[in-house]
């Protein structure tokens, strides 16, 4: 009897689009879009940055104040040596004037207009502010691409699971088959009692294998929903087909496309330019300002004091233009100084930093992307190989040259090399997945180029 040998489904015709009813990866990455706390988080630190440019705006605008007290006031005033006149009374030198209110009723109001004219400080600020903006861009592109590379990795964390158990599960069928075959032939004198024991050990191994891989199946379709807000726990899940990589261009071309738009290059050369505009800002706080100011103002007090009732009303208004030159601040300034400064140097080597591990992290995956191909060819043969060995070995043990050891050895190989081709596959397309994201160009196109490489497939 020659075995029921296992379906090569990684050969399927690029024809046979993903099966009616498969969840692709696109939906996957459609629906944590809408549900996943990390899209939420994102779109919400998107709005705050955009809010900081209106803010840089804002600092260069007027700024209208109304201001109004009631208070509980006491005043005396004494003017000695007046020159008094009014009309039908002549003119007298040596006039006084007193007026006295003591325990009155106070008010007072004032609008004040005023427009930023000139200010060192204000202009590191708004500058500070600009760049926070663009910041909070880029952290959202960083966010979006972190995204794309979860959504991906969840997904075919689940769908690799799913594989793995349909493997194991028609090898399980193939190891009964043999034990059946063994007891069988046992019984009849053609076969050792070891060839039984084997067969049976080999059967509870892979039940205990089926059931850990169970568990991690449904972990993996939990996270993947949890992830998604979908319910994928029956729905199919596609698997990379044939994997295409297309030109990959030459090494020293991504490190340079790295460099220029990797969003944690970029975050952290923003993050240096706020740092340095802080430090603007903190260095100029000695330095002068100055503003249009425009004001209309009151006072008015009454009560009772030394000579009877009185009151004192002042009205006045003003426009003009106002300087003002700090002196002392008490050492605060150079201490936010000394702070900017230091702020500076740290972002100087967050930025290096950042830079030398994107250049690491694209020679790994361009390496891996270098040397795909040839890998999946490699383990596509030994697949091949394989299912070769598997035949001749059943054929063997019919003849008597193989025991049911070598058969379910055997087995055991052709399913381990159909799953290493499988996560080799995946493994490919994400680390293409990874190398546009280092590369600041991982967008819905290039999903969409990935998803129409997956196939239902059910090894």
């Amino acid at each position: 009897m020659r075995p029921i040998r296992p379906v090569i489904v990684l050969a399927v015709a690029a024809s046979l689009a993903s099966g009616a009813g498969a969840l692709d990866l696109q939906q996957a990455w459609q629906g944590a879009q809408q549900h996943a706390p990390d899209a939420a988080q994102a779109r919400a630190a998107r709005e705050a940055g955009a809010a900081r440019a209106e803010q840089a705006r804002a600092l260069w605008r007027p700024n209208v104040s109304l201001e109004g007290a009631a208070s509980y006031a006491s005043s005396e005033t004494a003017t000695r040596g007046a020159r008094f006149s009014a009309p039908g009374f002549g003119q007298a030198d040596g006039a006084a004037f007193d007026n006295s209110v003591t325990g009155g009723a106070a008010t007072r109001y004032g609008l004040v207009l005023r427009q930023p004219v000139y200010s060192r400080e204000r202009s590191a600020r708004s500058e500070a502010l600009e760049i926070a903006a663009q910041a909070a861009e880029l952290d959202w592109v960083q966010a979006r691409q972190a995204l794309i590379l979860r959504t991906a990795d969840t997904y075919f964390d689940a769908a690799l699971a799913a594989a793995r158990l349909r493997v194991l599960a028609r090898q399980q069928l193939a190891v009964d088959r043999a034990a059946t075959e063994a007891r069988d032939r046992f019984q009849i004198g053609d076969r050792p009692v070891t060839d039984v024991r084997e067969a049976a050990a080999r059967a509870a191994a892979l039940q205990a294998e089926r059931l850990a891989a169970q568990t991690q199946g449904e972990l993996s379709r939990s996270a993947l929903a949890d992830l998604t807000g979908l319910a994928p726990d029956d729905t199919p899940l596609a698997l990379p087909d044939d994997v295409r990589i297309g030109d990959l261009g030459a090494l020293a071309d991504w490190l340079a496309r790295a460099r220029r738009q990797n969003p944690d290059v970029r975050l952290a050369e923003a993050n240096l330019r706020v740092a340095e505009a802080d430090a603007r800002a903190s260095g100029a706080a000695f330095s002068p300002t100055v503003d249009v100011v425009a004001q209309i103002a009151g006072e008015h007090l009454s009560g009772s004091g030394d000579f009877g009732r009185a009151s004192n009303t002042s009205r006045n208004s003003a426009v003009g233009v106002q300087l003002s030159v700090p002196l002392y601040t008490g050492g605060l300034r150079s201490a936010r100084h000394a702070e900017g400064s230091a702020l500076v140097e740290k972002c100087r080597a967050q930025l290096e930093n950042a830079t030398q591990r994107v250049a690491q992290q694209v020679r790994a995956a361009w390496s891996d992307l270098a040397i795909g191909k040839a890998r999946l060819d490699a383990l596509a043969a030994a697949l091949e190989a394989s299912h070769a060995r598997l035949d001749a070995t059943h054929e063997g043990l019919m003849v008597g040259d193989r025991t049911t050891l070598d058969l379910l050895n055997a087995q055991n190989d052709a399913a381990a090399a159909e799953l290493a081709l499988l996560e080799a596959r995946v493994r490919l397309m994400t680390r293409r997945l990874q190398l546009a994201a280092l590369a600041g160009e991982l967008d819905d196109a290039t999903l969409q180029l990935a998803n129409a490489q997956l196939r239902d497939v059910h090894p």
